[in-house]
C-alpha cells in the first residue's frame, strides 16, 4: 500500500468515526431537550396561570378600591349660634356649646379653636367657615355674657361688632344613598406629624417601595428582636390597607401571599397619595359601642372631640400608637398601657429624624388628653338625624341626595336637646320613685319645635337620648286622650253664631250603640256628671261627657276635619271615641297639632333642615313647605285663652311649681285608657312642645297626664327658660265680663263674674241682673278696691 493510498483511507475511517459519535450524542440528548421543553411548558403554564390569577387579583381590587372608594359624605350640621348684644345665653350655655365645636380651653388662646374665661369675660379665637350665605374668616372674640344675655361684643382691637355666628357643630355624616355615617379625610388634610409617625412605626420606606418591602421585613425582625418586643412592623402601609380592604382576617401562607400579590397590583395602579388617603380612612382605631372607629378622622373626634388638622404632636402620637390594636391599646381602658406605646412612637419620630430631642420630650410629658366619654357627635343624637333622613328623602329630589360633599344645615340646638335629654332622665326617675315604680320601667319621648316657623329644635326618642334605636317620638303610635279635644273645642269655636267661650254645655251621660253591636258609655275622670257648664270650664277641667255632648252636635266629620286642618295627615275615621282621643299619633304628630295653634292657626310643616348645599355652595332646589293659614286666628285665639286657662286653673295647673303660679303658657293634658299613656302638649312664646310617658310594652303605668308627662315638661322649659306667652288679640275680638254659671253678660265687679273673649257679636244677649242694675252698688266697689 502506497502512503498516499493510506492517507486517503484515513480521513475517510475518521469521517466514519464523526459521524458515528455524532449519532450517539444525539442520541443521549433527545431526553434533555425533551425535559427542558417540558420545564418551559411548564413556566409558561405557570406565568400564564399566574398572570389569570393575577388579573383576577386584578380585578378585585379595581372593584374593592372603585366600589369602596368613599365620596365626600353630606355632612349634617346643628343651627350656629348667634352672638350679638343682647342674645339670650349663659356661661353654661355657651362653655358647652364651645365644648361640642371641639375648641380648646386655654389661659391665653393664640390660635383657631381656643378660648378662655375670666368672671363674666370670654375670649374666642373661632375657626372659619362657609355658611349657606358667604364665608366667615376666623375672628377673635371679647364678648361678655351676664343676666342671662350677651352685654358686650367685640373683635380683638375693642371694635363693636353687630352680630358673629359660632360655626354649627358636625352632628353626623350621611351616604344619603347607602343610609351611612362615616367621617372621612383627604391627603391634604392629614397633618404631617401624622404622617411622620405612620412612616416612623409602620412603613419607614413608604414612599420608595412598589408595596412589598424585603429591606423593611429584616430591619422590623431585626429591630424587635434587639427590642425584646414589637416596635416595628413588616408589613408595608399598602399590605395593611390590603389586609383591611379586601382580605379577610384568617392568617395562613396562602392568604400573606395574596395580600402581597395584591399590595404590588394595588402600587401599580394608585399613586401613593390615594394609597395614604384609603388607609388614613380604612384603619381600625377603636370601638364605640357596637360600632367601630375606622379611620383617622372618626378617631380623632371620637377621642379628642377635634378635627384631625387641630391635633397636637402628643395626639396623633396616640391615634398612630392604635394602629397596632384599637382594643389592645384603648386610651380609656389600658391608659398606661396606651401612654407607653404612644412615647414609643414619639421615641421612633425622634429617632429617624422626624423631630426633635425637645419636641420628644415635651410630647412624652404630655397627659394622654382624650376626653372622658367616647361619644361622638353624630352619636349624641340619632333620633334627630332620622328626622333629618326621613325629610331629606320628603323634600329634595333623589337625584340631588346622591351628589358628594352635600352640606346639611340643621334647625337643631344642641343646648336645648342637651338639657331637654338630661331633664326627660331625670324627671323619668323622679317619677318611678315617688310612685314607687321599678326603675328603668318608664320610657319617654319629647318634640320642641318652634311655634311660628315650625323648626324643630330638640327631639328625644327614648330615655336613653344618646342611643340609636326605636324612634318613640316619630314612630310611637299612641292614642292621645285629651288631648284631641283642643280639636273638638276649637271645632266648636270656629262657629260664632252658635258657640263661645260662655256657652252652656250638657255633661251628662252619653249611651251610643256602635255598628258592631258594641254599647259605648263614656265616663268623666272623677266618675261624675256636672250638669250644663259653660264650654270653657269643660275643656279647663277635661269633662269627657261635656266634650262627647259636644263633639256630637257639632258632628264628627267636623272634628275629624279639624284634626287635619291642624296638621293630621293620616285618615282618621270619624268614630265617637275619636271625641276623647282614640287616635294613635307619633309626639312628633301631636306637636304639628299643638304649633298650629301656637301659631294662631298658621301651620308651618314641621322641619328639620334649614338648607342643603351642594358640593359647589349651591343650594339644592327642595320641594316648597307652606305656611298657611288653616283655620280662623279669632277661633285660636279663644282656644289659646282656654288652653291658658288649663294650666292656671284646670287639669295642668301643676305646671305653678316648676313655672311659677301667674306664669302665661297654655297647655292640655293627655291620659288614656287605664293610665297607660301620658300627655302633655303646651306652648309658651318662644317653644311648643310634647311630652309622651308610657311603657314599651303598652301595659298602664299608673300615670295621668298630670303626673307623668306635665312634671317632665315643667322640668325642661324651667331649665330652658321659656319665654311666658303673650297672644294679641286678632282684629274682631272683644272682652266681655261674663256670669259664671248662667253664662250672662254681667259687669266687672259683679259676684262671679269673669272677663273672657269673644268674636264680636258672638257675646251673650242676656244680662244678668247685676249687670241690668249697673253693675255692684258702692259698698260692693269699695270692698273689690
Amino acid at each position: 500500500m502506497t502512503r498516499g493510498a493510506k492517507s486517503r483511507r484515513k480521513p475517510a475511517a475518521r469521517k466514519k468515526t464523526t459521524r458515528r459519535k455524532t449519532s450517539t450524542r444525539r442520541r443521549r440528548t433527545t431526553p434533555r431537550r425533551g425535559l427542558r421543553h417540558a420545564l418551559i411548558g411548564l413556566a409558561v403554564l405557570g406565568l400564564l396561570l399566574l398572570g389569570g390569577y393575577s388579573l383576577y387579583l386584578s380585578h378585585q381590587v379595581r372593584v374593592a378600591f372603585e366600589g369602596k372608594r368613599w365620596a365626600v359624605p353630606a355632612r349634617v350640621y346643628a343651627r350656629p349660634l348667634d352672638l350679638y348684644e343682647g342674645a339670650e345665653l349663659s356661661p353654661q350655655q355657651l362653655r358647652y356649646e364651645l365644648q361640642i365645636l371641639g375648641y380648646r380651653h386655654v389661659r391665653r388662646p393664640a390660635g383657631s379653636a381656643q378660648w378662655s374665661q375670666a368672671g363674666s369675660r370670654f375670649v374666642i379665637h373661632t375657626r372659619a367657615f362657609r355658611f349657606w350665605d358667604g364665608e366667615q374668616a376666623p375672628l377673635k372674640l371679647r364678648l361678655s355674657v351676664s343676666g342671662g344675655s350677651v352685654t358686650s361684643l367685640t373683635d380683638a382691637r375693642g371694635r363693636h361688632l353687630d352680630i358673629v355666628r359660632l360655626e354649627p357643630a358636625e352632628i353626623g355624616s350621611i351616604y344619603p344613598a347607602h343610609r351611612e355615617d362615616r367621617v372621612l379625610v383627604r391627603r391634604e388634610d392629614l397633618p404631617d406629624h401624622l404622617v411622620q409617625a405612620l412612616l416612623a412605626v409602620e412603613d419607614r420606606r413608604f414612599f420608595e417601595h412598589h408595596g412589598v418591602d424585603p429591606r423593611g421585613i429584616a430591619r422590623a425582625m431585626w429591630a424587635n428582636l434587639r427590642a425584646g418586643g414589637v416596635v416595628e412592623g413588616g408589613s408595608t402601609l399598602t399590605q395593611q390597607l390590603v389586609k383591611n380592604f379586601i382580605l379577610d382576617s384568617r392568617r395562613s401562607l396562602w392568604r400573606k401571599l395574596n395580600e402581597a400579590l395584591m399590595a404590588l397590583i394595588v402600587e401599580s395602579r394608585y399613586g401613593k397619595d390615594e394609597i395614604l388617603e384609603a388607609y388614613a380612612n380604612e384603619i381600625f382605631l377603636g370601638q364605640d359601642g357596637e360600632r367601630a372607629i375606622h379611620g383617622f378622622g372618626l378617631a380623632a373626634l371620637f377621642y379628642f372631640n377635634r378635627p384631625l388638622k387641630e391635633l397636637r404632636l402628643h395626639e396623633t402620637a396616640l391615634l398612630v400608637s392604635l394602629v397596632k390594636g384599637g382594643s389592645y391599646y384603648n386610651p380609656r381602658r389600658h391608659p398606661k398601657r396606651a401612654l407607653k406605646r404612644r412615647n414609643l412612637v414619639l421615641q421612633q419620630m425622634q429617632k429617624l429624624g422626624f423631630i426633635n430631642a425637645a419636641s420628644a420630650r415635651r410630647a412624652q410629658a404630655q397627659p394622654l388628653g382624650v376626653t372622658a366619654r367616647g361619644r361622638l357627635q353624630q352619636h349624641r343624637y340619632p333620633g334627630f338625624i332620622q328626622l333629618v333622613r326621613r325629610q331629606l328623602a320628603r323634600d329634595y329630589r333623589p337625584e340631588d341626595l346622591t351628589s358628594e360633599g352635600l352640606q346639611i344645615f340643621t334647625t337643631l340646638d344642641p343646648w336645648e336637646q342637651h338639657v331637654a335629654a338630661r331633664n326627660v332622665a331625670a324627671g323619668l326617675a323622679a317619677i318611678e320613685k315617688s310612685r314607687r315604680i321599678q326603675r328603668g320601667l318608664l320610657q319617654a319621648a319629647m318634640v320642641i319645635a318652634s311655634p311660628q316657623g315650625g323648626e324643630v329644635r330638640a327631639l328625644i326618642a327614648g330615655r336613653r337620648a344618646g342611643v340609636s334605636g326605636f324612634n318613640r317620638a316619630l314612630d310611637a303610635q299612641r292614642p292621645v286622650g285629651s288631648l284631641a279635644k283642643a280639636a273638638v273645642y276649637l271645632a266648636a269655636l270656629s262657629q260664632p253664631a252658635r258657640y263661645s267661650l260662655a256657652t252652656l254645655v250638657d255633661d251628662k251621660a252619653v249611651r251610643l250603640e256602635l255598628p258592631n253591636g258594641d254599647r259605648w258609655a263614656p265616663q268623666n275622670f272623677d266618675h261624675r256628671v256636672h250638669g250644663r257648664v259653660p264650654l270653657h270650664q269643660a275643656l279647663t277641667h277635661s269633662y269627657n261627657l261635656a266634650t262627647v255632648n259636644l263633639g256630637l252636635s257639632l258632628g264628627l266629620d267636623a272634628v275629624v276635619d279639624m284634626l287635619h286642618r291642624l296638621g293630621v295627615q293620616k285618615p282618621v275615621k270619624p268614630y265617637p271615641s275619636v271625641l276623647l282621643g282614640a287616635v294613635p299619633l307619633a309626639p312628633f304628630e301631636v306637636t304639628q297639632v299643638y304649633q298650629t295653634i301656637a301659631a294662631g292657626g298658621f301651620r308651618a310643616p314641621l322641619h328639620a333642615i334649614r338648607e342643603v348645599l351642594d358640593a359647589h355652595h349651591q343650594p339644592l332646589q327642595r320641594y316648597p313647605l307652606e305656611v298657611r293659614q288653616t283655620v280662623d286666628a279669632k277661633a285660636v285665639y279663644l282656644l289659646t285663652a282656654n288652653l291658658q286657662e288649663v294650666v292656671q286653673q284646670g287639669t295642668a295647673r301643676g305646671l305653678a311649681r316648676y313655672l311659677g303660679a301667674s306664669f302665661d303658657v297654655a297647655g292640655k293634658t293627655g291620659t288614656t285608657d287605664d293610665l297607660r299613656d301620658s300627655w302633655f302638649a303646651g306652648f309658651g312664646g318662644d317653644r311648643v312642645a310634647t311630652v309622651w310617658v308610657g311603657r314599651d310594652d303598652n301595659k298602664p303605668t299608673g300615670l295621668a297626664g298630670s303626673s307623668g308627662a306635665l312634671p317632665i315638661f315643667g322640668r325642661v322649659m324651667k331649665a330652658l327658660g321659656l319665654k311666658p306667652l303673650a297672644p294679641v288679640p286678632p282684629a274682631g275680638i272683644e272682652y266681655h265680663w261674663v256670669e259664671e254659671g248662667s253664662g250672662f253678660l254681667s259687669a266687672k265687679g259683679c259676684k262671679g263674674a269673669l272677663r273672657l273673649p269673644f268674636v264680636a257679636g258672638s257675646e251673650p244677649e242676656t244680662r244678668s241682673a247685676c249687670a241690668r242694675k249697673g253693675g255692684p252698688g258702692l259698698l260692693q266697689r269699695l270692698f273689690d278696691l
